[in-house]
């Protein structure tokens, strides 16, 4: 066609695009790859992959550290196999995933240690124990979950006897508050072998904490079940609590014959009605007195002989003046007191002050001086 360019002429000039090669033959511009477009199912394991990246992408840390070894190592092959997903793709799976979270009524947890935090308080110790000891640490997930719960009475035994190192391992995997108070419990030398040894573990793989861990929670877990959770001198401090003083002076007193060191911590156990005075906040007083009865806190005050009546005192003068004047004009009318009304009335106050020292409405003063 006249006065049209020969394009068929001109052809010859372009690069044949079939023979062009790769990108780098582009001169230097990278083609991105093609996006491949989602088969119409997915496999569960794919869509899970989908569902932690987009959590991920929006700073949500899920705890996948709970799952269990072999479902964490699947996950990370699924998001190293995947590349790009349409939109579509996208919106079809997060759709169904509401869906089923919708469906969902009820979960329970997953493994033992789970099945147990749902139990505690409605199941002994005992049984918990031979639960876990037949079921095997293997099979708990984290065991440093479980080491966490222990009592610091368990655990400093483990922090005495292991290794500095075993140790240092150890205070790295609990809270920083629990771990230093075990710290404190320790002798100077040792706490200061285990304080370096933890400077030590920055080269210690993972694989080493989990052996370690299950290590520790079958050791821990081998120990039989406490039947008491106070320790004696309690148990015998709060027995003579409540018993009369001629008991208590006597049981003491056989006590320190035949081991001083343990009749020490039973006296700094006990609390009787003399104690008011020296390990009671004053700022406490006035809730204790609107929380006795009146008839057994006039019959205490009024009672009180000896070294008790220096609370009665501590008492009157740490409440309102009227208050106080309304106490003694009762005092008064109420005449003499028999020694055992006074020991019973006493003894209710004891009991008011354990209640409200159990419920944290108040806080007893330290008894060590």
């Amino acid at each position: 066609m006249d006065g049209l360019p020969q394009i068929s002429d001109d052809m010859g000039a372009l690069p044949d695009l079939g023979q062009m090669g790769t990108a780098g033959d582009m001169g230097g511009f990278d083609m991105p790859p093609p996006v491949s477009r989602m088969p119409a199912k997915l496999p569960k394991k794919t869509k899970a992959a989908i569902i932690v990246k987009l959590m991920a992408a929006q700073d949500v840390k899920l705890p996948l550290a709970t799952f269990p070894e072999e479902m964490q190592v699947e996950l990370a092959h699924q998001l190293t196999d995947l590349r790009y997903i349409d939109k579509d793709t996208l919106t079809a799976v997060v759709e169904e995933f509401l869906e089923e979270l919708d469906s969902i009524g009820l979960s329970f947890p997953g493994g033992l240690e789970g099945a147990l935090s749902v139990l505690e308080g409605t199941i002994s110790g005992t049984t918990a124990s031979k639960l876990r000891t037949n079921a095997g640490f293997s099979l708990l997930g984290d065991p440093w979950q479980r080491i966490a719960e222990v009592d610091i009475s368990r655990l400093l035994p483990v922090l005495q006897e292991e290794s500095v190192e075993v140790g240092a391992i150890m205070l790295s995997k609990l809270q920083v508050s629990k771990a230093a108070q075990l710290m404190s419990m320790l002798p100077g030398e040792r706490a200061r072998r285990v304080a370096y040894a933890v400077s030590l573990t920055s080269s210690v793989t993972p694989e080493v904490v989990q052996r370690i861990g299950l290590s520790l929670a079958a050791q821990l877990d081998a120990q039989p079940s406490q039947a008491f959770s106070d320790e004696p001198p309690e148990r015998v401090g709060a027995i003579l609590n409540f018993s009369s003083s001629r008991t208590r002076e006597g049981v003491l007193e056989g006590l320190e014959e035949t081991d001083k060191s343990f009749a020490e911590e039973v006296r700094r156990n006990i609390f009787t009605y003399a104690n008011i005075a020296s390990r009671i906040d004053p700022r406490d007083v006035p809730k204790l007195v609107r929380s006795i009865p009146q008839d057994q806190l006039i019959t205490a005050l009024a009672g009180a002989k000896g070294e008790a009546a220096q609370s009665t005192e501590f008492i009157l003068s740490n409440i309102s003046k009227r208050m106080a004047e309304g106490l003694r004009e009762e005092m008064e009318t109420i005449g003499q007191v028999t020694d055992n009304d006074a020991e019973e009335a006493m003894n209710a106050v004891v009991s008011t002050i354990r209640d409200l020292e159990a419920t944290g409405e108040i806080f007893l003063v330290s008894g060590d001086g």
